[in-house]
C-alpha cells in the first residue's frame, strides 16, 4: 500500500489555486497539474508499506495545536532557471515546518529537509520561458487564511487515468 501524511485543503483554498492553474497557457508550458480534489499539503510522503499499524500508532503520538497559514509566494523546485515542480507556499513557514518535524519525529528518527507549499503541477517543458514568467509575475495569490486542525494518513493509488486519494485515518 503506498501511503503519505497530509492536510486536506478547504475549497476555497482548492479553488483558489484551481483557478492560478488555469491562468497558465498550454502554449508557455506543458505542465500536469495536480487536479482540483487532489490539491494537499503533503508532509510526509512514506511509500510502500505492508502494515500501517505502526505508522498509525506513531502518528496517533503526534500532538499540535490548531495554527492558521495563509497561500503565500509562487516557487519552483529546484528553482525558477531549472523548474520540475510549481508551486504556491504557505506563511508562516516556520508553524507548517515544526508540525512536519513533528510528524517526521513520530516516524523516522531523523528530519527530512522540508518546504513548506501545496504542488501545483509538474513542470515537463516550458515552452516559452519570458512570457511564461511574465504571467506568473503578474498572477496575484489571494492570501487565503486558514486552519490546520487535524492531519491525515493517505493511500494513493496509481491508475492510468492519475493518483486516487483515500484518506485512511484522520488525526486532529
Amino acid at each position: 500500500m503506498r501511503v503519505f501524511v497530509s492536510v486536506g485543503l478547504p475549497t476555497e483554498v482548492r479553488e483558489e489555486l484551481y483557478k492560478i492553474q488555469k491562468m497558465i497557457s498550454p502554449s508557455l508550458a506543458k505542465i500536469k497539474w495536480v487536479p482540483k480534489k487532489n490539491l494537499h499539503l503533503t508532509l510526509k510522503f512514506i511509500g510502500e508499506v505492508e502494515n500501517i499499524d505502526e505508522i498509525h500508532k506513531n502518528l496517533s503520538d503526534v500532538k499540535f495545536n490548531p495554527f492558521k497559514v495563509r497561500l503565500g509566494e509562487f516557487g519552483a523546485f529546484p528553482s525558477f532557471k531549472d523548474m520540475k515542480v510549481f508551486w504556491v507556499g504557505l506563511e508562516p513557514a516556520d508553524k507548517v515546518i515544526k508540525l512536519q518535524q513533528e510528524v517526521d519525529s513520530e516516524l523516522f528518527s531523523e528530519y527530512q529537509k522540508f518546504s513548506s507549499h501545496l504542488t501545483l503541477g509538474k513542470v515537463k517543458m516550458i515552452k516559452k520561458k519570458k512570457e511564461f514568467l511574465g504571467v506568473i509575475n503578474k498572477i496575484e495569490v489571494k492570501p487565503i487564511e486558514f486552519e490546520i486542525n487535524f492531519f491525515q494518513l493517505m493511500q494513493s493509488k496509481l491508475s492510468k487515468d492519475g493518483s486516487k486519494y483515500f484518506v485512511l485515518k484522520e488525526y486532529k
